[in-house]
């Protein structure tokens, strides 16, 4: 087996990872042919099957499954030797994969990408954002480098170090805007506007009104924040929203926004990367000057919201 190559072991695990040649052709960008060339070129150097090919989808064979585990970690391993070399450099230099959850995203991005570009000249900078199931599966698998989350993520092979706090703030029809703030236990009695399942921020805000995540919803879910602060404004009901999101996501709609009665709600925002990482001590000053431009942006929006 002299004649595997790394490059067939990514299309492989690409494969794997989307059980459909299309969407693995994709991300690997290159044509469905040639990735279904190079994966039964890697079978016949095996001798042995690695997927079963049906219509629509196809099925890793259980030597399939076996080998998509070894092939990750080597992978892993070839990455790593790469973020080594980068270790060996003062700074960070060449390209950077940070995942961050859509919640925190559009309001922190903008800050820290033009501060990461002044400081390090030579980073190449690729975001990725998703929900935090697919940024842990993707950062303990090395397609990500690291990720900005909300703590605690509780993952033993994960460093996590916090960011910054922020409060959660109510928002509501601007008519209401003169009614008493609510408290927590009432909240789940109105018609509470919530991100669909899958958002972190979702879990939160009904651990704050005190509902359970995992009993069925009878509010309405929306895709993002910006639609829930829509709804609000139309009179659908009320939302919570971080309070970083406020400047932007309610500067177009009729709602007023309240703070609740301490203590209040809040959640930590931090990042995470797999001890592992021979980047450790740059994540580790990355993090230091992420969590200083966050600090910054949030008295920023603080100032805003009294003038």
């Amino acid at each position: 087996m002299t004649n595997i190559t790394f490059k067939q072991l990514r299309y492989f695990e690409s494969l794997a990872r989307h059980t459909h040649f299309g969407r693995a052709a994709d991300a690997c960008a290159i044509s469905q042919p040639a990735l279904s060339m190079q994966i039964k070129e890697l079978e016949d150097e095996l001798g042995t099957t690695l997927i079963e090919r049906g219509a629509r989808q196809i099925r890793l064979t259980n030597f399939g499954e076996a080998f998509a585990l070894r092939v990750r970690d080597i992978l892993r391993s070839v990455d790593e030797l790469g973020e080594l070399a980068r270790a060996s450099q003062d700074g960070l230099v060449g390209r950077l994969r940070i995942g961050i959850i859509p919640t925190i995203a559009p309001y922190l991005l903008p800050t820290i990408i033009g501060k990461l570009n002044h400081v390090y000249k030579d980073l190449d900078i690729h975001v990725r954002e998703t929900l935090t199931p697919k940024l842990i599966q993707e950062l303990a698998d090395g397609r990500i480098d690291t990720a900005i989350v909300a703590l605690p993520v509780s993952e033993p092979s994960f460093t996590e170090v916090a960011l910054f706090e922020e409060n959660f703030m109510l928002v509501r029809s601007s008519k209401d805007a003169n009614k008493p703030v609510p408290e927590s236990e009432l909240l789940h009695e109105m018609r509470l506007l919530l991100l669909e399942e899958g958002h972190c921020f979702r879990d939160q805000a009904l651990s704050f009104c005190g509902v359970p995540s995992a009993r069925p919803w009878e509010g309405l879910d929306g895709s993002s924040l910006s639609t829930l602060v829509q709804m609000v404004g139309v009179g659908l009901g009320v939302t919570l929203l971080p309070e970083m999101a406020v400047a932007v996501e309610t500067r177009s709609a009729s709602v007023s926004v309240a703070s609740f009665k301490e203590p209040q709600p809040s959640r930590t925002i931090g990042m995470i990367w797999r001890k592992t990482s021979p980047l450790a001590a740059q994540l580790l000053r990355l993090s230091e000057l992420i969590g200083q431009s966050a600090i910054v942006l949030r008295n920023e929006h603080e100032q805003a919201s009294r003038n």
